[in-house]
Parts: structure tokens; C-alpha cells; sequence
């Protein structure tokens, strides 16, 4: 992500977080769907991630709409729930990093399939870089 963006990087940040969590959601899919045999409780929790991050990235949509509405001109009050959101999606994605390592580590049918693996190492990856952005912003602002 580029930080040459200026007024607009309220909105910037929350175009990442509006992928990023549509990503991820989509991931819980990919895990359920590569893995079969998956155990009922990794299920399960997949699933449960599927709507938490689901839920999430609605809330980034509304925000997209609201900074759009304010023609960039950001209130205080706004900017700071801007930034609460952000934190909250950074946070979020370390737990579903953290899950998916569970998963990976503790799954006997992730263990035995390779594929599998790799795609969890890259899903964890991509979740990675998505809270590299967003402390970025955190911590620079």
C-alpha cells in the first residue's frame, strides 16, 4: 500500500480492510472445501469465522460509505471510530492467523494433506500482510 494518499488515507485503509476481510472470509470456504474429513469442530469454527468476518467486512462497507458522504472531510469523532475499526480488523485477523495455525498444527487431515498446508501457510501469509498495513496506519498516526 502506498502512504502517498493524504486526506484520502482514511479511506485507503478502509479499502484494504474491506478486502481483507472479504478475503478471509472466502478462506474459511477454501480450508473447509480443500480438507476432507475435516474435523467437525475445525468445521464448525470455520463456519463461525465464515459469519464473524462476513459481519466485519459489512461494517468496513458502511464505514467506505460514510467517509464517501463526508466528501473527505473526516470528523474527529469519525476519524476515531475509523481508526477503533481498524484496530478491531487488525486484532481480528491476528486471531484468525493464530486459528488457522491451530488448524494447521493440531488437524489430522490437514497434516496429511500437503496441499492443504500450503495453502493454510498462505492464507496465514496474506492475513500477515493485511495487519502489516493496518499498524502501519495505527502506529504512524
Amino acid at each position: 500500500m502506498q502512504f502517498y494518499y493524504g486526506n484520502q488515507m482514511p479511506l485507503r485503509i478502509l479499502d484494504e480492510a474491506e478486502f481483507w476481510k472479504h478475503q478471509e472470509e472466502e478462506h474459511t470456504v477454501v480450508i473447509r472445501e480443500l480438507v476432507a474429513g475435516l474435523e467437525q469442530p475445525y468445521v464448525d469454527a470455520l463456519e463461525q469465522w465464515e459469519n464473524v468476518l462476513s459481519a466485519t467486512h459489512q461494517t468496513v462497507v458502511r464505514f467506505i460509505e460514510s467517509v464517501v458522504r463526508s466528501g473527505g472531510v473526516l470528523s474527529p469523532a469519525l476519524h476515531q471510530e475509523v481508526m477503533k475499526l481498524v484496530h478491531a480488523c487488525l486484532n481480528q485477523s491476528l486471531q484468525f492467523i493464530e486459528f488457522c495455525r491451530h488448524v494447521k498444527e493440531n488437524s489430522a487431515p490437514v497434516q496429511s494433506n500437503p496441499t492443504a498446508v500450503v495453502v493454510i501457510n498462505h492464507i496465514i501469509r496474506e492475513s500477515e500482510y493485511f495487519v502489516g498495513i493496518a499498524q502501519t496506519l495505527l502506529y504512524s498516526a
